[in-house]
């Protein structure tokens, strides 16, 4: 087995050698086995990266950082960092799980980073665990996306199209290659909405998955999200209102001006109907004058025949004044209704000519 070689691959020599062998030992191998040392490189590996993330990112918040230290230190992550330095060939695995494939597991390539972890930590301390670690996550973080907080090619793809309304993707195993311990899967992705159809490969069903994913992610049409049926309705109405003509739209405006409301046209007929107030004022004022040209005139005929002595009988006195009573009562309020009316000077000037001219008889003789 070919150490220096991992140490080179590693960035870090052991001290001691022991510990090297214990990391890489499988429970299934024999004793001492790696999980002490898992245990204890889980803890520096959260903390080494919990500071690289720190330094490298200053504006991201405590929610942030956790969530992005979160997707670092997992399996999947541990197991591409565990592919790279190819460390499948440097385990030390019982038969049973070298005939089932073992080697090429991503839960056992990750516990043994963890391990290895642990014991430089026990070796040099936790600098020189931070140095290594920061090496061999050096690729990884070049790569990280802040916005999307370095979620797995899976995660990214199911939030793409659930901002889109897209039903989620489907994933079918459509090959496996390999002997039953050194297997290898491939995955078909189906988007039919988006007419993506591709496959991807991995030692392992999720590792198949993750490369469909990522393969579909870069074939998704980048950009906003497709809007809704609802969406597209209402942005067509604001571009027809947008895109229409404004000759179109000064003619309308005339055309509802020149227009006029119903009750504009009902209008004109009701006052058609109903005599306007200055016309019927007119009327009544003619006929009051009419009365009271007239008036005078029989009063003076009256008085004349009182004069003459023709009838000087009670009940002719008494009707006559009567009558004298009544056309001085009927005379006296037209001249003040055409006052009030303010009539034309020449009527004025008749009623007020005729008006001294009436005698009144008097109880036991005219004078």
């Amino acid at each position: 087995m070919d150490l220096p070689g991992l140490e080179t691959r590693l960035g870090y020599k052991f001290g001691a050698q022991k510990l090297l062998q214990q990391a890489l030992t499988h429970r299934s191998h024999s004793a001492p086995h790696n999980e002490r040392l898992e245990f204890l490189g889980d803890s520096v590996l959260n903390c080494a990266v919990a500071h690289l993330l720190f330094e490298r990112y200053t504006k991201l918040d405590e929610g942030d950082l956790s969530r992005l230290r979160s997707n670092l230190v997992k399996q999947q992550t541990l197991y591409e960092v565990a592919q790279r330095i190819e460390l499948a060939q440097y385990l030390r695995l019982g038969e049973g799980e070298l005939k089932s494939g073992g080697f090429r597991r991503p839960s056992i390539l990750a516990d043994t980073m963890e391990a290895l972890f642990g014991a430089i930590f026990l070796d040099g301390g936790f600098d020189k665990a931070r140095l290594t670690i920061a090496k061999l996550y050096h690729p990884i973080l070049e790569t990280v996306d802040p916005q999307t907080l370095g979620k797995d090619a899976k995660t990214l793809l199911q939030e793409y199209l659930q901002g889109r309304k897209i039903a989620l993707p489907t994933y079918n195993v459509v090959a496996t290659h390999g002997a039953a311990h050194n297997q290898e899967f491939e995955v078909e992705c189906l988007i039919p909405k988006l007419e993506i159809r591709v496959t991807g490969a991995g030692a392992s069903r999720r590792a198949a998955e993750q490369a469909a994913a990522k393969k579909a992610l870069e074939l998704a049409p980048q950009g906003a999200p497709r809007k809704t049926k609802r969406a597209r309705k209402e942005s067509g109405k604001e571009g027809t209102k947008e895109t229409a003509a404004p000759e179109v739209a000064q003619e309308a405006r005339e055309t509802a001006k020149e227009t006029p409301p119903p009750k504009e046209k009902e209008a004109p007929a009701k006052e058609a109907k109903e005599p306007a107030p200055a016309a019927r004022e007119e009327e009544g004022r003619r006929a009051r004058l009419e009365l009271v040209r007239d008036a005078p005139r029989d009063a003076v005929k009256e008085s004349g025949k009182d004069a003459a002595g023709k009838d000087n009988t009670k009940e002719a006195k008494d009707g006559g004044k009567d009558a004298a009573v009544a056309d001085a009562a009927a005379t006296k309020p037209a001249v003040v209704e055409v006052v009030a009316a303010k009539p034309a000077p020449v009527a004025l000037e008749t009623v007020a000519d005729e008006a001294p001219s009436v005698k009144l008889p008097v109880k036991g003789g005219s004078r």
